[in-house]
C-alpha cells in the first residue's frame, strides 16, 4: 500500500487545522487553486531542485518541501522506475506522481484531465534546459512520460524548444 499520498493528506488536514488563516486563504483566493498544491521531495544540496520549485511557484504552485533520509527507498516505494528517475519526485494532493523536471503547464495538464490507469508523470535524468536545468541559453530536447499503475512508462508530451514548456 502507498502511504505517501496518505502522509500528504495527513500533512494537510494538520496544516489546515493549525493554520486556518492559510488554509481559508488558499480556498478562497484564486492565487493557488486546491489542485496546485505539491509536496516535493529532494536532497537539501540539490539546486537543481530549487531551481523547479521556483519555478513551480511561479507558475501558481503552492509547494511544501521535504528532505527524506533516504530518497531511494521512497521512490521504490512509490513505484517510480529506476529507469525514469531524477533527483527530485512531487506528489499532488490528489496523490499523483510527478518525477524530474516537468514543465508546471504540463503538470496542470494532467491534474485536470488525468489519463486512465496514469499516477503522474516523470521526466528521465535531468535534460539541460528543463524547468530547474537552465544553463548557458542551452537547450536538449526531452519527453515527458506517462507513468502508468502497472510501472511502465509510455509517451506523454514531446518538449523540442524552450518556448514548448511555457
Amino acid at each position: 500500500m502507498n502511504k505517501f499520498p496518505a502522509l500528504f493528506l495527513t500533512t494537510n488536514i494538520l496544516m489546515s487545522s493549525v493554520f486556518p488563516i492559510l488554509s481559508h486563504a488558499a480556498s478562497e483566493t484564486s492565487v493557488v487553486a486546491k489542485d496546485n498544491v505539491i509536496e516535493v521531495h529532494k536532497s537539501p544540496t540539490c539546486g537543481c531542485c530549487s531551481g523547479w520549485v521556483k519555478h513551480m511557484e511561479e507558475s501558481g504552485f503552492k509547494t511544501h518541501v521535504n528532505h527524506p533520509q533516504n530518497l531511494t527507498d521512497m521512490k521504490n516505494q512509490m513505484g517510480v522506475p529506476a529507469n525514469a528517475r531524477s533527483c527530485h519526485t512531487a506528489i499532488s494532493q490528489q496523490g499523483y506522481i510527478f518525477e524530474g523536471h516537468i514543465p508546471a503547464k504540463l503538470i496542470k495538464q494532467f491534474i485536470s484531465n488525468p489519463p486512465e490507469g496514469a499516477k503522474g508523470l516523470v521526466v528521465p535524468a535531468m535534460p539541460v534546459g528543463s524547468p530547474g536545468m537552465e544553463y548557458n541559453h542551452q537547450f536538449m530536447p526531452y519527453s515527458v512520460l506517462l507513468l502508468n499503475q502497472d510501472g511502465t512508462v509510455s509517451p506523454y508530451a514531446e518538449i523540442n524548444s524552450p518556448a514548448d514548456q511555457i
